[in-house]
């Protein structure tokens, strides 16, 4: 956010520290206003027409902004991805806690993707994997709904859930 000389507008529409609007002024008048009051002049809509300045510590500014992103950024992750491998050989207790994890992600709200790799001789078996994944389906159906149907992608297939 530009402040002080670098706002390279002729006309600012100027909002002061308390909010309340000054109208609009040349950008020099604006710059001096601010400087008796002892604050800078910062640019805050630049796409307006026309731009709006606002009167405030600079540094205060750039500290609430990066809050403000911080927390954007924060809260853009609840629908991350979270993927677990499998093999067709996994044992029954092994698939049962990776699918109570997958649920509990799933309540989070994140997505989960299972991949199951298949190696060498086991290619012969996919029928093993869909069952497999078909199994994983029914006991997600209530925390999760499968986004697409099982996609194969070489030599593993891939199932994606969405949280309900």
């Amino acid at each position: 956010m530009p402040k002080n000389e670098q706002i390279r507008v002729p006309e600012v529409r100027v909002v002061d520290e308390n909010g309340a609007q000054l109208g609009v002024m040349r950008s020099l008048d604006a710059r001096k206003a601010a400087e008796e009051k002892g604050l800078d002049l910062i640019l805050v809509a630049p796409n307006a027409s026309p731009p709006v300045c606002k009167f405030g510590d600079y540094g205060k500014y750039l500290y609430a902004q990066s809050k403000k992103d911080k927390e954007t950024r924060k809260s853009s992750k609840a629908g991350a991805l979270k993927e677990f491998k499998l093999t067709p050989k996994i044992g029954k207790h092994d698939l049962d806690v990776r699918v109570k994890r997958a649920s509990e992600f799933l309540v989070k709200r994140h997505k989960v993707k299972f991949t199951l790799s298949f190696r060498g001789r086991e290619m012969a078996h996919t029928d093993l994997g869909r069952e497999l994944l078909n199994n994983i389906k029914a006991q997600l159906a209530e925390v999760g709904l499968p986004e697409e149907a099982i996609k194969q992608e070489g030599k593993r297939f891939v199932l994606i859930f969405g949280p309900k």
